[in-house]
C-alpha cells in the first residue's frame, strides 16, 4: 500500500481547490491560512507539498527544515516569495498557475488606467467629504495616447489587446521576444529608452529578479515625457519608491496607480501622501473567477506531480504535457541508465561530460534528457538527493562541465544517446539505444560492442581473449551460490580484450567479486546496480 502525501496549504485558496486535495486518494491534506514564519519553519518537514499564494515566505530557512518536501505550488503567477535557488539545489519542484489570473490582472490595469486617467479615486473621495470640486478634476482621454508595456508576456498582451480596443497606441519592450512575436500580439517592439520618451501611460507587467529591481528609478523618470502616468500591478520592488514621490512632487510624472508595493503593507509610504497617487491593496488577482481557476489549477498540478510525477507548469524545470511525456519517459529511462552506467565504471573525479543526441531522438524535449543523463550520474555517487531539478545545480557545484551536441547520424540504429565522461583518470564512452518503443539498451562500451539490458544487478568483467575464461567465471559463481540470467560478451579482436555483462539474481559480495578479480585473465570485475 503506497504511503499518503502529506500537502500543506499555508494561504487562502478556494473551497473548490480544497476539495481536490480533500477528496483525492493517497493525499492528506492540512489547510491552515496564515501559517507563522516560525510555525512554518517547525512543521514544514512533516509535509511533501506546500501550497501558497504572496502571503507565504517560504524562504532559505523554511526549505532548509523542508527534508521531505518535494513540491510547492504558487496559486499566480508570482513566485519571488519563494527562494528559487534553495529549493531548486534541494530538487523541490517549484509550480505556477500561468494563465488563471490572466484576465483579472489585465482587468485591474486597464481600471486603474482609467480610475488615473479621470481621477476617480480622488473625486468619489471629494463628494465623500461633501464637496463638489468638478473643476479640481480635470482628466485626460486615452484615446491616440500612448501606453507603453514593460513585459509582454500573458497579461502585457491582453492589456494590449484590450488598450487597442479603446483606442490606445502600443509599445512594448521585453528583451526575450521576438519583433515578429510582438507582431502576432498587435504590439511594436521598442527599446526601454524609446519606450519611456514615447509613452503617455507606462505599464509593468515583469517579474521581479536581480535585473528587474528598480527597474524604474530616477534615471528612468528623468528620460520620460513631462506629465507620464505609472501603473504597476505586477510586483513591488520594480519601481524605486523614493524615486517615484520625488518625480511626482517634481511634476515630471503626473499620478501613479500602485496595486503592489514593496513592503506590503506599505506603512507609512510618503507616496499615500500624494493625492496624484491611487492605489489597491494588491487586488491584481482578487476576483472570484480568478481564484477559483488558480485555486483547482495549483491542487490538480501538485496531485499530479505527487502521485504521477508529471510537473506541470514548473518553473525550475523543463515543463511536458502528459502526452509528450509518454513518449519521452522511454528517453528519460535511458539516459538515466547509462548515467548510472558510467558513474560506477568510471573511476576519478569526473570533469566533463559530452552528450551527443542522433536520430529521432532529436524530436524529443533534450533538456529533460540530459537532466535524466545528470540524475543518473550523480545518483551513485552522492549522499544529497538527487532528482531532475537540482542535478545540473549539482553538477555546476561540482566543476563539472556539461557539453551537448546533436548529429542526424545515428550508425545503425534510428536512434542513439551517446555520454562520454571525461576523469582525470580515464575518458569513457558509453551508447544506448531504444529497441522497439521502450526497450533500452546499452550498444556501446568505448571500443566494444554488445546489445545489454540495463537493469538489475550486472557483473561488469573486463578481461583478456583467452579460452576458459567464461567457464571460469560460470563455476565460481555456481560455487557461491550465484545464478547468471542473461551474459553479453563483446570483444575487440581475437586475442586481444574482451568485456562481459552477466546478469544475476541479486547483489554480490566482495569476497566473490574478490574471487573473480583472482580468476586467470581476469583484468577487473566491478558490481552495477541499474
Amino acid at each position: 500500500m503506497s504511503p499518503t502525501l502529506k500537502v500543506l496549504v499555508s494561504d487562502n485558496i478556494s473551497p473548490e481547490g480544497k476539495a481536490i486535495l480533500e477528496e483525492t486518494k493517497g493525499i492528506e491534506a492540512d489547510v491552515r491560512a496564515k501559517v507563522p514564519p516560525d510555525e512554518l519553519k517547525a512543521i514544514i518537514k512533516n509535509y511533501h507539498g506546500l501550497i501558497v499564494r504572496s502571503a507565504t515566505k517560504v524562504t532559505a530557512e523554511v526549505i532548509a527544515t523542508a527534508e521531505n518536501l518535494r513540491v510547492i505550488g504558487r496559486a499566480g503567477t508570482g513566485v519571488d516569495n519563494i527562494d528559487l535557488a534553495s529549493a531548486s539545489k534541494r530538487g523541490i519542484v517549484i509550480m505556477n498557475t500561468p494563465g488563471g489570473n490572466t484576465l483579472s490582472a489585465a482587468e485591474h490595469t486597464l481600471s486603474l488606467i482609467l480610475a488615473l486617467a479621470r481621477h476617480i479615486s480622488q473625486a468619489t473621495a471629494s463628494i465623500k467629504a461633501g464637496k463638489w470640486e468638478k473643476d479640481r478634476f480635470m482628466g485626460t482621454e486615452i484615446g491616440d495616447r500612448t501606453l507603453g508595456i514593460i513585459g509582454l508576456g500573458n497579461i502585457g498582451a491582453v492589456v494590449a489587446q484590450h488598450a487597442e480596443s479603446m483606442g490606445m497606441k502600443t509599445i512594448g519592450y521585453d528583451p526575450f521576444l521576438s519583433p515578429e512575436a510582438a507582431a502576432k500580439k498587435k504590439v511594436e517592439l521598442v527599446s526601454l529608452d524609446d519606450l519611456f520618451a514615447r509613452s503617455d501611460f507606462i505599464t509593468l507587467h515583469t517579474p521581479l529578479t536581480s535585473s528587474t529591481k528598480n527597474l524604474l528609478n530616477a534615471s528612468s523618470f528623468a528620460k520620460m515625457k513631462k506629465g507620464v502616468r505609472i501603473i504597476n500591478c505586477a510586483r513591488g520592488g520594480l519601481i524605486d519608491e523614493m524615486a517615484l514621490h520625488e518625480a511626482i512632487v517634481s511634476g515630471k510624472v503626473a499620478g501613479a496607480a500602485l496595486d503592489v508595493f514593496e513592503k506590503e503593507p506599505p506603512g507609512k509610504n510618503p507616496l499615500l501622501e500624494l493625492d496624484q497617487v491611487i492605489c489597491t491593496p494588491h487586488l491584481g488577482a482578487s476576483t472570484t473567477q480568478a481564484q477559483v481557476k488558480v485555486s483547482i489549477a495549483i491542487a490538480e498540478q501538485v496531485v499530479e506531480y505527487l502521485l504521477q510525477g508529471t510537473a506541470r507548469h514548473a518553473v525550475n524545470l523543463p515543463s511536458v504535457s502528459p502526452e509528450v511525456l509518454v513518449l519521452l519517459n522511454p528517453y528519460l529511462i535511458l539516459a538515466e541508465k547509462i548515467g548510472k552506467f558510467q558513474a560506477q565504471i568510471t573511476p576519478g573525479r569526473m570533469q566533463e561530460v559530452h552528450l551527443t543526441y542522433s536520430g529521432s531522438v532529436l524530436e524529443m524535449e533534450t533538456p529533460m534528457i540530459a537532466m535524466s543523463l545528470l540524475k543518473g550520474l550523480l545518483e551513485p555517487i552522492l549522499e544529497e538527493k538527487v532528482n531532475f531539478v537540482n542535478a545540473p545545480i549539482l553538477a555546476r557545484e561540482r566543476g563539472i562541465k556539461i557539453v551537448e551536441s546533436r548529429s542526424r547520424e545515428s550508425e545503425d540504429y534510428t536512434t542513439l544517446l551517446t555520454a562520454q565522461v571525461q576523469t582525470e583518470k580515464v575518458l569513457n564512452t558509453v551508447a544506448g539505444t531504444l529497441f522497439g518503443k521502450n526497450e533500452p539498451r546499452i550498444v556501446r562500451i568505448n571500443e566494444f560492442v554488445t546489445e545489454a539490458v540495463p537493469e538489475g544487478n550486472i557483473l561488469f568483467v573486463h578481461n583478456q581473449d583467452k579460452p576458459g575464461v567464461i567457464g571460469n567465471m560460470g563455476s565460481t559463481l555456481a560455487s557461491h551460490g550465484i545464478n547468471i540470467g542473461q551474459m553479453h560478451l563483446s570483444r575487440d579482436q581475437i586475442g586481444g580484450t574482451a568485456i562481459s555483462l552477466v546478469h544475476v539474481d541479486g547483489p554480490v559480495s566482495q569476497e566473490v567479486l574478490n574471487a573473480l578479480q583472482r580468476l586467470p585473465h581476469i583484468l577487473s570485475a566491478i558490481q552495477l546496480e541499474l
